[in-house]
């Protein structure tokens, strides 16, 4: 049994970048809904933000699934 060194690598280094950008992706997510609330206490409405948050969660969310469709062979 050989183990192809490369490629485990490969995926370490995959994973961990994943990982780092989900996480960061949801920093930013939260650091918009943090930044909404100062926004609406000056008198403004914090759309952008609402939005920014949003999306940001989106993306995160939809990382997850699609992590997840990779992992359960049965939705395959």
């Amino acid at each position: 049994m050989s183990i192809d060194w490369g490629s485990l690598a490969e995926v370490a280094v995959v994973s961990i970048g994943a990982t780092v950008g989900v996480v960061v992706l949801f920093a930013l997510g939260v650091r918009a809904l943090d930044e909404r609330e100062s926004v609406r206490a000056e008198g403004g409405n914090g759309t952008f933000q609402q939005v920014s948050a949003g999306a940001c969660f989106l993306v995160c969310a939809c990382v997850v699934l699609y992590g997840l469709y990779l992992i359960i062979p049965q939705f395959h």
